[in-house]
């Protein structure tokens, strides 16, 4: 037992040096392995919480900046849908003002082709889902994006119905305005026509002739009802203004959240720079530390050494 061992005065100074040196060297190599000075409580309890207090709230705006990101997305698909409808809305107005100078046969072709841009019209707006959310044809869907833990903090876009077949109070938010019935966005209905012409009255013609615009080939063969077409190029005119404006007010959203997303990021890594700064050690010192410790340990095993000759010097007369 060391219980039973006399050991004299410097060989205990030295053995103890040894000890700590050893100690030193422990920290010191555990230092350069995590690259940390403070990994937990034992080591510095301030800096550790304070540390973990920045850490774990960078934590959260990380995870805030998924749901950013996706949100930016969900506005993204909407708008690729906006600019698709722009341009069939474009080829709709091509093709009814080129009604004006065909042929019957060639009036009827048109009437085709102009109900099937309107209904692939409303066929791509109910496709412009984003994650089971569609901001285009429904008034109750609303994106919510929240940037931080604070309940106040986060962006809510609320959807529009642009296949609404019916005016009401948001009418406004539907893609044609003033109209009472439409059937797909673009066809001729049996008794109604097409974004709010019930009949030729609504054109300015007299009542004499009121009867429902069903089709290109009601201009007729001496073109009386040109101005009928003329209403119908003016309303697709106001759909078009009506799908840019959406698109304006998407894409300030769009420009929100790109603006958080880069805020998030900037936060983010100046949190984690100072947790970073209370707890990472300077790989540099610690280096230079573990040489020094190599060092000292040497030292002391000679300072060991020669405390245990004069113990080896009475041995050698003993002998």
């Amino acid at each position: 037992m060391s219980g039973d061992i006399t050991l004299t005065s410097a060989q205990r100074s030295a053995l103890l040096t040894l000890q700590n040196v050893a100690d030193l060297s422990d920290r010191t190599q555990n230092r350069l392995t995590t690259g940390k000075k403070v990994n937990s409580v034992v080591d510095n309890a301030v800096s550790f919480f304070q540390a973990k207090s920045l850490s774990d709230r960078a934590t959260d705006f990380t995870d805030r900046k998924d749901g950013i990101d996706q949100g930016i997305s969900s506005i993204t698909a909407a708008l690729d849908t906006l600019e698709s409808v722009d341009s069939l809305l474009k080829q709709m107005k091509g093709v009814a003002e080129a009604a004006k100078t065909q042929t019957a046969t060639e009036r009827a072709s048109s009437t085709t082709q102009f109900e099937e841009l309107g209904n692939q019209i409303s066929q791509l707006i109910e496709d412009a889902s984003y994650q089971g959310l569609n901001l285009l044809n429904n008034t109750g869907s609303q994106l919510d994006v929240a940037f931080s833990t604070r309940t106040a903090s986060r962006l809510q876009v609320d959807g529009f119905d642009l296949n609404a077949t019916s005016v009401t109070a948001t009418g406004s938010r539907s893609l044609f305005t003033g109209v009472n019935t439409v059937v797909a966005a673009g066809t001729f209905g049996a008794a109604l026509s097409f974004v709010g012409l019930s009949s030729l009255t609504n054109t300015g013609i007299t009542a004499t002739d009121d009867i429902a615009f069903t089709d290109f080939n009601q201009i007729g063969t001496n073109n009386s009802f040109l101005e009928a077409v003329d209403d119908v190029v003016a309303n697709i005119d106001l759909a078009i203004s009506r799908v840019r404006s959406v698109s304006a007010e998407l894409g300030t959203n769009v420009a929100i959240l790109q603006t958080r997303v880069d805020f998030t990021e900037s936060y983010v890594n100046t949190l984690q720079g100072g947790a970073d700064k209370l707890t990472l050690a300077d790989l540099n010192e610690e280096g230079a530390n573990l040489v020094a410790l190599q060092t000292r340990q040497q030292l002391g095993i000679q300072s060991l050494a020669i405390a245990g000759q004069q113990q080896q010097a009475i041995l050698a007369l003993l002998n």
